[in-house]
């Protein structure tokens, strides 16, 4: 199963693509799209479906999977990031791909083990499932691979106990 992670943001929106059966993952790509704090919002969002909508051709995902929203404490910072994941829910209905969305306890226990892991942790857990010799440079990117890890594996899990979703 091919998955598309994201990572919603508003300057940096990162994607995960890997090849998984569950058990062992392959990475395919990953990187950011990126948009200027300059512009104006509906710019922004229009460049983050576009940069999605390309990446979604590209590489032909069976699924997608997005980090569920986190409280923060800046409302404003909270408002833009709510704006960003709604074009990226869009865009990825409008591709006709399953959606799953997991929190941050939720990805981390499935990356790491341990919900309340460090980044640097779920980095260093991403790299040794992958087996990747060159690391991700963008944070945006791994924290996507590792929602697509957390999607794999649950959708794994959900096979194997006979639960549909």
């Amino acid at each position: 199963m091919r998955i598309l992670g994201v990572d919603c943001g508003m300057e940096h929106t990162g994607y995960g693509l890997i090849d998984s059966d569950g058990r062992s993952h392959r990475m395919i790509a990953a990187g950011a799209i990126h948009t200027s704090p300059r512009d104006s919002l509906h710019t922004r969002l229009l460049a983050i479906a576009c940069g999605l909508r390309e990446i979604i051709a590209a590489h032909t995902p069976d699924s997608a999977a997005v980090e569920e929203v986190f409280y923060a404490q800046n409302v404003k910072t909270a408002l833009k990031l709510s704006h960003a994941r709604g074009v990226v829910l869009m865009t990825i209905a409008e591709a006709g791909l399953a959606l799953g969305e997991y929190s941050p306890l939720e990805i981390k226990t499935s990356v790491v083990g341990y919900g309340r892991a460090e980044k640097q942790q779920v980095k260093m857990m991403v790299h040794s499932l992958l087996s990747l010799e060159v690391a991700i440079e963008s944070e945006d990117a791994c924290d996507a691979v590792a929602v697509a890890i957390c999607h794999a594996t649950h959708v794994h899990s959900r096979v194997r106990m006979g639960v549909a979703r």
